[in-house]
């Protein structure tokens, strides 16, 4: 029996910190103002967690209500494909963000995090 406590003790607390992590990641998302741009990398760093672009790009895919259209592949790319990308571009261009061709204009419209979110 204790083995098993034990294990649902470690599954909680590896909850908790998943929770923590999409929770921060979520934040930070919320924190890029309209008409500016991000990256899955700098919101990653700017929620505390650097090195996990991937899971802020996981956080997109499961949550309602951010502002996915405001986080872009490295250089200011669209990484999503077909409708949604296209999706990506109008709602960015409606919000005022410049384009050079097919990607972002970062110099004018990247948004830089300040300290990280989960040092505060």
């Amino acid at each position: 029996m204790r083995r098993e406590r034990g294990s649902v003790r470690t599954k909680s607390a590896s909850q908790d910190r998943a929770t923590d992590m999409r929770m921060q990641i979520e934040r930070a998302i919320r924190m890029i103002p309209r008409g500016k741009v991000s990256t899955y990398g700098a919101v990653a760093r700017g929620a505390g967690f650097p090195g996990a672009a991937r899971q802020v790009a996981a956080v997109l895919r499961r949550g309602f209500g951010l502002p996915w259209q405001r986080v872009l592949g490295s250089g200011g790319e669209i990484k999503l494909t077909g409708d949604s990308a296209i999706e990506q571009r109008l709602r960015l261009e409606a919000e005022g963000v410049r384009f050079r061709g097919r990607k972002v204009d970062m110099k004018l419209c990247e948004f830089k995090f300040g300290r990280s979110a989960r040092q505060n």
